[in-house]
């Protein structure tokens, strides 16, 4: 069964179904902030992000580049930080749970717990992504 395993899990069709599902979250999103510019400028205003505009087209091309460089799995480390920045930026941003009142405060602290693990599956793509030997532990 272990041989089984590690075929699946090896082959270049799952690693491309992985990538492209680990983005998803990014991916829509950004195609959403075309999609619907209008409600993703709103979105950029809600949170106090001037110029709007401008900042709806960054988010957006952020989400689709540092998407599509994980998917295509190319500079794979730079598409998860560029990914893994724009997480945490979202935190004290949009999820800054400790100025909001309960019961919106623990949802948000949930919420921000869910971002430091898309955080952390960025930085294992990177890290599986290098091309470069990783020394054992000793």
């Amino acid at each position: 069964m272990p041989a089984l395993i590690d075929s699946i899990t090896g082959s270049r069709v799952f690693g491309f179904v992985a990538r492209t599902v680990l983005t998803s979250m990014f991916w829509l999103s950004g195609i959403a902030k075309i999609a619907d510019f209008n409600t993703g400028v709103a979105e950029m205003a809600h949170f106090g992000l001037e110029p709007a505009m401008l900042f709806n087209i960054a988010t957006a091309a952020t989400q689709l580049v540092g998407s599509a460089l994980i998917i295509a799995n190319r500079w794979t480390w730079l598409g998860a930080g560029m990914l893994a920045v724009f997480t945490a930026l979202t935190i004290p941003i949009a999820h800054n749970f400790w100025a909001m009142q309960e019961p919106i405060r623990t949802i948000e602290f949930y919420v921000v717990m869910e971002h430091i693990t898309v955080i952390g599956a960025l930085m294992v793509v990177a890290w599986k992504s290098a091309k470069v030997p990783v020394a054992p532990a000793h």
